[in-house]
């Protein structure tokens, strides 16, 4: 069984190495290098039946996946090559909006209201803001915001009224259309 492995892994320790690219060349030297490395494996993969062919055919899938976006943190600078920080940032919005609430799950206000909370979460990180950092500085823009957040909320107090109540929901939409209808 180690052989088959043995190799598997070499296949993986190659594509991680490409990636790495110690020598900081730009995304389409990195992607036309690892293009010959999946191309190299794909050929292999046709000739072998070892074990660990489903796992390499895994990886091969995965990549095709993700191939528009792999090489772009090669020509953006500052641009991390993985999302783990961005990650961890939601992972630890929902644990504090979790233990504040009480609850199990996130709360629906996260969904609702996420755009607002995510950032003022990850603002408040960086530096505690006082009473001026409050005052929007773009009236219209705060207004727009505070209106499709109202309309978020408002179908979704309308979703609650539903599940809660069906048949009287149903009633009152009813009972509003014959106001529109003619006589």
């Amino acid at each position: 069984m180690w052989p088959p492995l043995e190799a598997a892994y070499h296949w993986v320790e190659r594509a991680a190495e490409i990636l790495r690219n110690a020598s900081g060349q730009r995304g389409c030297h990195v992607k036309r290098r690892m293009a010959g490395l999946v191309s190299a494996l794909t050929r292999s993969l046709r000739k072998t039946r070892s074990r660990h062919r489903a796992a390499l055919a895994h990886f091969l899938l995965e990549t095709h996946r993700y191939w528009a976006g792999l090489f772009h943190c090669y020509d953006v600078p500052g641009l991390p090559r993985t999302d783990n920080d961005l990650e961890h940032l939601f992972g630890s919005c929902r644990y504090h909006e979790r233990r504040a609430s009480g609850r199990r799950r996130g709360s629906e206000g996260l969904v609702v209201r996420g755009q607002v909370r995510v950032v003022a979460a990850v603002a408040t990180r960086i530096a505690p803001a006082n009473g001026a950092d409050l005052v929007p500085k773009n009236i219209a823009g705060w207004q727009r915001l505070r209106s499709t957040l109202q309309k978020r909320c408002h179908s979704r107090v309308l979703g609650r009224r539903f599940r809660a109540d069906p048949g009287g929901y149903l009633a009152a939409l009813e009972e509003g259309l014959r106001r529109y209808l003619p006589a």
